[in-house]
């Protein structure tokens, strides 16, 4: 199964496995991580902002219009930052590594 590494708002790395098909947003729920989704992954907040690690960002699908229009309103923008629920674990994303905004 594949994992993936959340880096934690405090620096702490957690690596979790990340069933395929699955949604950060929903990896980080099954584990516990704090990562909100106020709308349930329906595009309508940006609450499940995160930063791709750099190496990890151009093997990732480009971000859609609406998923792009969502990012203009999350805290800590950067120019790897993405939707949580729009990111689909695939293998070619195994070991992907994401930071939670505001984290060091």
């Amino acid at each position: 199964m594949p994992k993936m590494t959340f880096v934690e708002t405090d620096g702490t790395r957690r690596e979790v496995e990340a069933p395929l098909g699955l949604s950060i947003l929903e990896v980080a729920r099954r584990h516990n991580i704090d990562l909100e989704g106020a709308c349930e992954g329906s595009l309508a907040c940006s609450t499940c902002h995160v930063v791709v690690a750099p190496e990890w960002y151009d093997l990732l699908p480009d971000a859609q219009e609406d998923e792009e229009d969502m990012l203009d309103l999350a805290f800590g923008l950067t120019k790897t930052s993405r939707l949580g629920c729009q990111i689909r674990i695939s293998e070619e994303l195994d070991g992907l590594v994401v930071m939670l905004p505001g984290a060091k």
